[in-house]
């Protein structure tokens, strides 16, 4: 098959011309074009690769920077608030009387607020109220005012706070209270709706909580043997002021303006910080100061330092030597003394002659012996 073709190629140019002249400066023409193609190609998938790279990078930093923005103030945020309020449950005890229906001592309680670390935040206010949810019996009507106490205790059982307050029912007249009977009877019957009053009494308007007593214990007292109630619960509420109002009235305004602050000095520290260490010169002088005296410290560069050292005193004595006894023998230089001077020279700077050199100095002295 090889020499069919051949000889199909012979008899169709038998001098060789066509593709010598045709054949071969096409072909060296397309793989010229192909190589320029191929270049260009790569180029192009090169910096295609740079783009999406740089892009990634880009993306990867703003996600970065936005999410360490929101980690800020989110941290700060638990951090600064606190919490907003804090519930208990308030259990009455009482001595019963065998005589009378009512109880022989006043209703109290004591309240557990925590065991193992502190409830409230130092420095921070507080609203202590006690609420009291009282149905609308006739003896509560005719009750009137009465007194509730509270102590706040901590874990030493050392009182840390002390405060009575009045409180009664809202009045209604009879007139109203039968009118609100008949048009809210469907929820009363259905059991939707109860006829109480919750009576809220705040014991303490801002206590301040201190950082070497916390309070652990709270004890409530109701200063009346004919109240009745439901129940008694008790609410200790965070009394906001200043930036944590703000914060907490309007939580989404403060974050985009705490977010928006954060990203402007995290922007601001990272554009410095990249003009910084974009200019790279003193890092890479740094670099080449560092690598030279580690290498002059390195042992196999002290001893070659050494050993050429020695070399060049060798040479600087032997040609010391040859100079001495050309001055007492009173003869001018020869040719061959003016080489070997010039050899010795070369040798103690460090850059000796190439082998040819040293043979035809060679043998231009042997010529000059010989004559």
């Amino acid at each position: 098959m090889n020499f069919l073709l051949r000889f199909m190629v012979f008899c169709l140019d038998p001098l060789g011309l066509g593709r010598r002249f045709l054949i071969r400066p096409a072909m060296n023409l397309g793989w010229n074009v192909y190589d320029r193609v191929r270049s260009k190609a790569d180029e192009k998938v090169g910096t295609v690769r740079e783009l999406v790279l740089r892009m990634g990078l880009i993306a990867f930093a703003v996600v970065l920077i936005i999410w360490l923005a929101v980690f800020m103030y989110a941290a700060f945020y638990y951090v600064y608030m606190p919490a907003i309020s804090h519930t208990r449950p308030v259990h009455m005890q009482f001595k019963t009387c065998l005589d009378t229906s009512t109880p022989c001592t006043f209703p109290h309680a004591h309240v557990s607020l925590t065991k193992k670390q502190q409830l409230l935040m130092v420095g921070q206010a507080y609203k202590v109220i006690v609420n009291i949810d009282m149905p609308e019996s006739p003896q509560n009507l005719e009750l009137g005012m009465f007194m509730v106490c509270a102590e706040m205790r901590d874990y030493d059982s050392m009182l840390r706070g002390h405060s009575c307050r009045s409180a009664m029912m809202r009045y209604r007249s009879p007139l109203i209270r039968m009118i609100s009977t008949w048009a809210l009877s469907p929820l009363y019957v259905l059991g939707w709706k109860e006829e109480f009053q919750q009576v809220p009494v705040e014991i303490f308007s801002r206590y301040l909580e201190e950082r070497q007593h916390p309070i652990t214990d709270v004890y409530v007292e109701i200063q009346s043997q004919k109240i009745q109630f439901y129940t008694v619960t008790l609410h200790i509420v965070a009394d906001f002021t200043g930036l944590r109002y703000i914060m907490f009235n309007w939580p989404v305004l403060s974050a985009i303006v705490a977010i928006s602050t954060n990203l402007f000095f995290i922007l601001v520290i990272f554009l410095l910080s990249w003009y910084h260490w974009s200019d790279a010169s003193w890092l890479h002088s740094l670099q080449i100061k560092y690598a030279r005296l580690t290498k002059s410290l390195e042992p196999g560069v002290v001893l070659s330092r050494a050993s050429s050292l020695r070399d060049d005193d060798d040479d600087l004595v032997a040609y010391g030597d040859k100079s001495g006894i050309a001055d007492v023998g009173g003869d001018t230089m020869s040719d061959a003394d003016s080489d070997e001077l010039v050899l010795v020279k070369k040798v103690a700077s460090g850059k000796p002659d190439s082998q040819d050199a040293l043979r035809e100095r060679h043998s231009k002295k042997t010529t000059t012996t010989d004559h």
